[in-house]
């Protein structure tokens, strides 16, 4: 079972690290274009994108792991008893909303660069 869970994260991770990488090739061209025409504003740019992509990275790296440890207990605790199923789906739901916030946060960062 740690197994799976440590496969669960791992993939979510690459998936977050591949969109994060995106958004930073994204601050590289706009980097570029800005010191060509000898704007600093475009490090700033730069910076600020690669903040996103940091912020959304982590964020999916701390939800997989949440994800992997609440939602086989989840699983488990409504396999005994199903009258727990409202309260373990909070748990599974939660892990969720730390990436949610992660985007946020990353979608807040975008709109001021």
């Amino acid at each position: 079972m740690k197994n799976i869970k440590k496969v669960i994260c791992v993939i979510a991770a690459m998936v977050i690290l591949m969109a994060s990488m995106s958004m930073f090739a994204f601050a590289e061209e706009s980097t570029a274009a800005a010191a060509a025409s000898g704007d600093n504003a475009g490090f700033a740019k730069g910076m600020g994108l690669l903040a996103a992509a940091i912020v959304t990275s982590l964020a999916g790296i701390g939800g997989g792991i949440a994800i992997a440890a609440g939602a086989p207990a989840a699983i488990a605790a409504n396999a005994e008893n199903p009258k727990t199923f409202g309260k373990s789906i909070i748990f599974v739901a939660l892990g969720e909303s730390i990436i949610l916030f992660g985007f946020v946060v990353s979608i807040l960062i975008l709109q001021k660069v």
